[in-house]
């Protein structure tokens, strides 16, 4: 390793091509981020070596090559391990000043520059020897289309890229900061030494025999990190065997395509973000390997299991391959609004929907190669057991914490039992568990957990909304029965709609008297949110119709309505729709629910079911971000000063994950962040976070809401809530104060 401080003059004068690797990521730097800055601080620097310090300089960074062998007389090429944007954007940057200057008829200055932007003639043996850098192969046609475009250069002529934002950026702010000149062939000079050679730069060249991947890790765990998918896309291509155009074939074929747009979306599970490209790699590596492990070791973890069994990479990446190409089929499946779907593509909308991507691996593992000779009827009935198993544990609010690894071990015991029998090991696995985890929830449990339930305000509004679907399609035939003309209902866009408004006492005024009133109006209001007072509407209703009176909606619906579930309710209740029907019909719907997922015959779940009571109003963090109040990410930060901002954040299902586990409570959250016992009070989760944005407890925001819902004169349990609340903030200041007395 030979470590030294040099300037762009220095790195590109000598005859040599440095050549970024096809499997490090493409160019990624941007006008905000990076393009701006620069030529800010190159701008300022010029100004200082024309006023006050003619020996300044100005610092870039580092970048790392490692040489590549090359015969005698051959011109020297160098692999880029690190520094490929840095190195990228400094040709752009020159190339742009040669251009300005040839356009300003600068001749003398412009043939200063061409040698740092390409190689004498004598030396190209093929066309892309001209260049001094050549990108990754995603970036070469954009970057070849600008450095080689004629001045001034027409940049609507040369292949879109971000290579070429970048030159026309560079291109216009140094055609800016000439015009401004006094005296431009000074101010021109002054510019080309400010850049060839008054950037610094340190320069790292590896000898042909040290190890380049190690450096690359290191290097890449300080500032803003690759992903794991481009860290394992780099390991796999340097210790891939064979020529540079076998292993570029070798990407072109297995890999590029996980480079597509697609692919390096970010997506958001529980509380963390990650390319898509990453998610897959961790579910298909676990599959693999039949381990549990955080996502934030997969590329860890990878290096360990080509380590350890020593697979043919070339053999493997086709392997990535097929079950990447499975893995988007399914989703983008998935996705569709309209149309049927293949079963796994119903299965992974609908435990979609609960954030449940824990089951991903368990998909993957079931369309490797040994399990080829696993009946396709064993399949979906293994994704209907699993379904059956989500929603379920979802409608009975079971904890999530654990699934990733409960999911591994399912894999696990497949995985030594004969693929004959693997749909019955499913069935038999989920059912005989009896602990919180894994348990699946039995007929009696799920019937009493939606009974009187606030549905509405219990389940996040995409889930609620996959239920209401789930049961259209069951009446229509979708998707494991016979199938009805009128094809499935349209997945995640159709609105929940109550029956029974929930403004009902400005718009369904009721004749009771005044004895009975009070209790009638209790009693409504607390089915007002009943799955049997819910349907789905295809086309959201204008607020006329949707709070109107029951005739009105009776009559709306018989002319604009394609939904079953809804023309079941105004065929069997024309002229009234009230508390009692809409028990009954919830009552109705709760048996569908088991008829859709259902458990195996005379199943029983937990020998004690935990009971969950349900206040009428129930407000909870789930319904906080499907109302979009609470935005999944948000970070929380403890109240009580004691324990030093411990902090939190909120998940896309509503749960709050503190030091990544999710906790399906505020309280039981903030009784883990409370693990080491400094606060001393009673946890009321609600009153014990808060917002870190806007410093609003919890408790502010659901109070907020409900009042948006004109719910503040329920009387008791608000009233209640704001006592407990009061209690609560007087005990975190005796435990405070109690533990600040404790620390003197």
């Amino acid at each position: 390793m030979k470590p030294e401080k040099v300037n762009p003059r220095e790195v590109f004068y000598q005859p040599s091509r440095m050549v970024v690797p096809l499997f490090q990521r493409p160019y990624v730097w941007s006008k905000e981020r990076q393009w701006q800055p620069l030529w800010e601080d190159i701008a300022r620097l010029a100004d200082v070596l024309a006023t006050k310090n003619p020996a300044a300089t100005h610092f870039l960074g580092a970048f790392v090559v490692q040489q590549l062998p090359s015969t005698l007389g051959t011109m020297q090429e160098w692999s880029v391990i690190d520094g490929q944007q840095r190195l990228t954007t400094l040709q752009i940057l020159l190339d742009s000043l040669h251009s300005q200057l040839e356009s300003r008829g600068l001749a003398m200055l412009a043939a200063q520059v061409e040698p740092l932007i390409v190689n004498p003639a004598a030396f190209h043996k093929k066309p892309e020897d001209r260049y001094k850098v050549w990108p990754t192969n995603l970036d070469r046609a954009g970057f070849k289309s600008v450095m080689s475009a004629p001045a001034p250069v027409d940049y609507s002529s040369v292949v879109p890229s971000r290579l070429a934002e970048a030159h026309q950026y560079f291109s216009d702010s140094i055609g800016a900061w000439l015009d401004k000149a006094d005296e431009l062939e000074i101010s021109a000079k002054l510019l080309v030494d400010a850049v060839s050679g008054q950037l610094e730069i340190v320069s790292i060249r590896l000898d042909a025999t040290e190890d380049a991947q190690a450096i690359f890790e290191t290097l890449n765990a300080r500032g803003e990190p690759l992903s794991a998918a481009d860290l394992i896309k780099n390991f796999i291509f340097q210790n891939h065997a064979g020529t540079e155009a076998e292993v570029e074939v070798a990407y072109l074929s297995n890999w590029a395509e996980l480079e597509s747009p697609w692919w390096v979306t970010q997506v958001t599970a529980g509380r963390t973000s990650h390319p898509r490209a990453s998610w897959f790699l961790w579910h298909w590596l676990r599959a693999r390997r039949l381990e549990d492990f955080p996502i934030r070791e997969l590329f860890t973890q990878f290096k360990g299991y080509v380590t350890d069994r020593r697979p043919d990479l070339s053999s493997l990446l086709p392997e990535i391959k097929t079950a990447a190409d499975r893995y988007r089929f399914v989703i983008e499946g998935a996705q569709a609004v309209n149309g049927p779907l293949t079963r796994v593509q119903w299965f992974s909308y609908r435990v979609g929907t609960l954030d449940s991507e824990v089951v991903r691996p368990l998909l993957i593992w079931l369309d490797e190669e040994p399990q080829s000779d696993v009946p396709e009827k064993d399949k979906t009935q293994i994704l209907k057991y699993l379904e059956s198993w989500f929603v379920r544990r979802a409608i009975v609010k079971a904890p999530s914490q654990g699934t990733n690894r409960f999911m591994v071990d399912l894999i696990v015991h497949l995985s030594r039992q004969p693929h004959d029998r693997l749909a019955i090991e499913v069935q038999s696995y989920l059912a005989s568990n009896k602990t919180p985890v894994g348990y699946w929830p039995d007929d009696t449990e799920v019937a009493s957990t939606l009974k009187g339930a606030p549905a509405y305000n219990k389940y996040l509004r995409a889930r609620l909304r996959m239920i209401l679907e789930a049961l259209e399609d069951y009446r229509r035939g979708y998707p494991d029965w016979n199938a009805l003309g009128m094809g499935p209902i349209a997945r995640g866009v159709g609105t929940v709609e109550h029956l029974l408004p929930q403004k009902w006492r400005a718009n369904w005024p009721a004749i009771w008297s005044p004895d009975e009133a009070e209790t009638k109006a209790a009693s409504r209001d607390r089915t007002l949110h009943e799955l049997g007072n819910l349907t789905l509407v295809t086309q959201k209703l204008n607020s006329k119709v949707s709070n109107g009176s029951w005739s009105k909606k009776v009559e709306h619906f018989q002319h604009i309505n394609d939904v079953l579930l809804t023309n079941d309710v105004i065929q069997s209740a024309p002229t009234n729709w009230d508390e009692t029907l809409i028990t009954a019909r919830t009552t109705m719907l709760a048996a569908s629910v088991l008829k859709v997922w259902p458990a195996p015959a005379g199943h029983i779940g937990l020998a004690t079911q935990p009971v969950q009571p349900e206040a009428s109003g129930e407000v909870d963090l789930a319904l906080l971000v499907s109302e979009g109040l609470i935005q999944p990410g948000t970070v929380l930060v403890a109240r009580p000063a004691v324990l030093n901002g411990a902090t939190a954040a909120v998940g896309l299902d509503g749960r709050v994950f503190v030091d990544d586990v999710g906790y399906d409570t505020p309280s039981a959250a903030g009784v883990a962040a409370n693990s080491t016992g400094l606060y001393r009070g009673v946890i009321n989760g609600w009153r014990f976070w808060k917002i870190q944005e806007s410093g609003k407890s919890l408790w502010e925001v659901r109070n907020e809401y409900r009042a948006s819902l004109g719910e503040d004169d329920r009387g008791n349990e608000v009233g209640e809530d704001v006592q407990d609340s009061e209690q609560i903030e007087a005990e975190l200041v005796v435990a405070e104060s109690t533990n600040e007395a404790d620390d003197e």
